[in-house]
């Protein structure tokens, strides 16, 4: 008896991020965080900032993801993302001073840039879970 698997594929405008036969997919969804099985029923959302997880097996991988959408059709998952970085890629001081220039930045922000700032705190600590998960 054959275990059903998802295929996923994460792309950016730059690359194939990762092509992967895995067990389930989390992604970070516009309106909160989606898990995707076998069989999910067709599915087509926006994505945020966030952690994309996949689990293959026992083992688990991340990759610290910055907006897109996702689709899910027939045991397929395909991420189209504006930036999808694995956690060898991800410089974690450079994600650390980002952090505290968003972190400053936002004491005197408002508007539009609040907004900017806070996605960028927000795409810091991502990477930085990202980074240092073990």
């Amino acid at each position: 008896m054959t275990v059903a698997k998802l295929h996923l594929k994460v792309v950016t405008p730059t690359r194939v991020v990762v092509e992967a036969d895995v067990d389930e997919v989390t992604l970070p969804g516009a309106l909160g965080a989606l898990g995707i099985l076998p069989g999910h029923a067709p599915l087509l959302c926006a994505l945020r900032i966030g952690e994309l997880g996949y689990r293959q097996g026992s083992r688990e991988h991340y990759l610290a993801l910055q907006w897109g959408f996702a689709e899910v059709a027939a045991d397929d998952v395909t991420v189209l993302a504006d930036v999808a970085e694995l956690p060898a890629e991800i410089d974690v001081e450079a994600a650390r001073a980002d952090k505290l220039s968003a972190e400053d930045a936002l004491r005197a922000a408002s508007g539009e840039e609040f907004e900017q700032q806070r996605a960028q705190l927000e795409s810091a600590v991502t990477r930085i879970a990202v980074a240092t998960r073990r």
